[in-house]
């Protein structure tokens, strides 16, 4: 474990003051606890989402579809139709 100096503005005196009193905490212990807190909250930040993901793939100017799933018959319909008139 090591010693560490921190100067505090005024208004972060203050609060550090407020949290001591109304949590009973000593001052190593709010700051552990803040900084834990603050981790947290910067791998949460930090970690992608699924479309993130999604959004991050290269997935090129549109597939090969002839349709929409919503009308797949018709999609059908025009593969047959492409395919046979070859």
């Amino acid at each position: 474990m090591s010693t560490k100096t921190v100067r505090l503005d005024n208004e972060t005196e203050e609060a550090l003051r407020e949290i001591r009193k109304q949590t009973g905490l000593s001052i190593s212990e709010v700051l552990k606890e803040g900084i834990l807190v603050l981790k947290k909250e910067v791998d949460d930040k930090n970690r992608q989402s699924p479309f993130d993901v999604y959004k991050s793939l290269d997935l090129g100017e549109g597939g090969y579809s002839i349709a929409p799933s919503t009308d797949t018959r018709k999609g059908v319909r025009a593969a047959i139709k492409k395919k046979l008139n070859k």
